[in-house]
């Protein structure tokens, strides 16, 4: 372990601190006061400037010498969920990090704890984003249009969790290439005529509707995607009537599809929307069909994702350090920055538990100091790539 470890190892209380504290302040979407709030006060307890940029905070810090600039990236929303976990930190406010956002807080502001210790160590710059929206795919447009990106040569960022099956507790995944999938959201809502359930000959079933659609929805990845690529399309909510003996005017569906490349996505978005409008048609009825679009596919900069590599590998163990075989079906707007300049999205095992996205998920705070490492050591890196 180098002396960046060493330093992470040794901030390793105030670590887990700033992540419980940050986890009790669970915040959800663009507007988060409470957690900017929190790290402004906390970014000037270690000699830190930051500006609000966009619906973001951002921090520059410069070394004695002019240099390359990289950009290090925490998302900071939360859920809107009930947190179940029981954790006297919890949150009561009926948000909950159950995405490990609290922990990308913690370990960005704990590589900022490293980097300002000795300026004179590295050259260049760093720029601190913390980003929140990343929940709805919303939060990086925006502040890429407020230009924070301007002057920034690199991106580099992590997610700790469990994606990966073959990452165990604090073992870190890189993937050159596609490593997530394109995340896009679509509703749709058929529109037919209600009646009497008894007599459904005098109405338009939009139940009936949704039924077919439902079932022609999973033929869109097994029909017309090409079996060797990975696409996902899901539906998580449906809303439609009301009693059980009447047939409702409108039935209200909502989902998902995920895809590996560009063509993949615009083939979905484009048939998600066809095939609903098609069924409605057939039943004398109307859909309405929304196509969110989120972000897309997250593609990993291969000459960096090496040059990150050997970055770690001066802070963890070979063994540690894995390159993983396949990419993940989930997403994240991490993708819209490395659209623009070179980079890596890399992973970091949080241990085992409850999957993303539940009420009941945390992580092993044990390994918080080597995300801070890991960032750290690739600023202090970059400047000689």
């Amino acid at each position: 372990m180098n002396q960046t470890g060493k330093a992470a190892k040794k901030l390793q209380p105030r670590l887990v601190r700033w992540r419980r504290e940050l986890h009790a302040l669970a915040e959800v979407g663009l507007e988060l006061p409470g957690t900017l709030a929190y790290l402004e006060r906390e970014l000037g307890e270690l000699g830190i400037t930051p500006y609000r940029l966009g619906p973001g905070l951002v921090a520059d810090l410069k070394a004695s010498t002019p240099g390359p600039t990289l950009l290090l990236r925490s998302d900071m929303d939360a859920l809107p969920l009930q947190e179940e976990t029981g954790l006297p930190f919890a949150c009561t406010e009926g948000a909950m990090h159950a995405c490990g956002h609290d922990g990308h807080m913690a370990m960005l502001l704990g590589a900022a704890a490293i980097l300002v210790e000795d300026f004179d160590a590295w050259n260049g710059g760093v720029r601190l984003l913390f980003q929140p929206g990343e929940e709805l795919a919303k939060g990086a447009a925006p502040l890429i249009t407020a230009g924070v990106l301007e002057g920034v040569d690199a991106v580099c960022a992590l997610h700790i969790g469990r994606f990966f099956d073959e990452l165990a507790t604090g073992q870190v995944g890189y993937f050159p290439g596609t490593a997530m999938a394109s995340m896009d959201r679509f509703t749709i809502t058929f529109r037919g005529k209600g009646t009497h359930g008894a007599a459904p000959h005098k109405g338009i079933d939009p139940i009936v509707m949704a039924g077919e659609y439902i079932a022609i929805l999973q033929t869109l990845v097994s029909r017309e995607i090409p079996a060797s690529h990975s696409a996902v399309v899901s539906l998580g909510r449906i809303e439609g009537g009301r009693a059980f003996n009447v047939i409702p005017d409108e039935v209200h569906l909502e989902g998902t599809f995920r895809a590996l490349t560009v063509d993949d996505r615009e083939l979905l978005g484009r048939r998600v929307q066809e095939v609903g409008r098609g069924i409605a048609a057939l039943h004398g009825g109307d859909a309405i069909v929304f196509w969110d679009k989120g972000a897309p596919p997250v593609i990993n900069n291969p000459t960096f994702t090496e040059a990150f590599r050997q970055s770690a590998l001066r802070v963890l163990p070979a063994k540690d350090i894995i390159e993983l075989t396949c990419p993940t079906m989930v997403g994240e707007d991490m993708a819209l920055y490395l659209q623009e300049r070179p980079g890596t999205f890399f992973f970091l095992g949080g241990g085992p538990g409850e999957p993303h996205h539940h009420p009941k998920f945390d992580f092993d705070e044990g390994v918080l100091w080597r995300g801070a490492a890991l960032l750290a050591q690739v600023a202090l890196d970059f400047c000689d790539w």
